[in-house]
């Protein structure tokens, strides 16, 4: 018999994950799975569980937000057997459950665990980290780990514009050297993102071009600029209109590599990595995961 572990954070999301374990387990044992779960209790527990899972189980499920998954893929991106991943969204944003079509009700998210359409998938890696989705810094970027758990418990993806609008006076601009597959770019930034899917912080046209398949990074550069043209060009990206402006550079690499003149935070899918300088892989569908069986634009044909 096939055997999946549930690896599910109980404060995410409004807390609602913890409410609908009775249901999601019942969901995977009616297809054939043996299914248990796992309460996350702090920083690093789901990595270290999915470690330990990656012995036994043939699927392991996030169930959380963007950080339970980045944890779940830091603990099997180096196991000489991966389980199959599977996620069920659960937290303030969702992103990329957004950018992979996994819906965030419950009982759709499951019909995708269910349905067992597996596609390998890249992640990437920058020092002993991994990510999934994002990877990227300045000051733009750093709001999303200044937002406090409660707040975004309490007011769900509200609070990072609440954020945000505190910290525009105090946006200024990072002198980095950035090397790209050969290729050099060196001057001052409002910041940088490593891009592996389209959706990032709640904008689903931020890497238009972003597949999550072709062994490719989508990076993003924001040059030097004002406040006001920070925000014609948050504007501009609802549309995907941002990477013709002349402020931006939008290109793709297997492999980057950003040394800052000063000391840069480094933001892995949405919570705080630590500090650059720093090298970013694309490791080619390093992964398996479970995704709808529909057609999907963050995959290559």
């Amino acid at each position: 018999m096939k055997r999946a572990r549930i690896i599910y954070n109980p404060s995410s999301g409004r807390e609602h994950m913890k409410r609908h374990l009775p249901y999601i387990l019942n969901r995977l044992e009616e297809v054939g799975f043996e299914t248990s779960a796992h309460a996350t209790t702090g920083k690093d527990c789901a990595k270290w569980e999915a470690q330990r899972a990656s012995e036994h189980f043939d699927l392991v499920v996030a169930a959380g937000g963007d950080g339970t998954i980045n944890e779940v893929v830091n603990g099997l991106a180096e196991q000489p057997n991966r389980p199959t991943l599977g996620i069920i969204p659960g937290g303030t944003t969702n992103d990329f459950a957004r950018a992979v079509a996994i819906p965030k009700e419950i009982e759709a998210a499951c019909d995708v665990l269910c349905a067992g359409n597996a596609r390998a998938v890249d992640i990437g890696r920058v020092g002993e980290q991994y990510f999934i989705n994002i990877a990227g810094a300045g000051t733009l970027t750093e709001l999303t780990y200044e937002v406090p758990s409660k707040l975004k418990t309490m007011m769900g993806q509200v609070a990072y514009y609440i954020k945000g609008f505190e910290k525009l006076p105090r946006i200024k601009p990072n002198h980095v050297t950035i090397e790209y597959d050969g290729k050099w770019f060196e001057g001052d930034i409002m910041l940088f993102l490593v891009a592996n899917t389209n959706s990032v912080g709640g904008f689903e046209k931020l890497a238009p071009n972003a597949y999550m398949n072709d062994g490719m990074f989508d990076m993003l550069i924001v040059k030097k600029t004002n406040i006001a043209d920070v925000a014609r060009i948050a504007s501009s990206a609802l549309r995907g209109e941002h990477i013709h402006d002349d402020r931006v550079i939008y290109v793709q690499a297997h492999r980057i590599k950003v040394h800052p003149e000063k000391e840069m935070l480094l933001n892995i899918d949405g919570e705080y990595g630590g500090k650059l300088p720093g090298e970013f892989v694309n490791l080619y569908q390093h992964l398996d995961m479970l995704v709808p069986e529909k057609k999907l634009n963050s995959f290559k044909p």
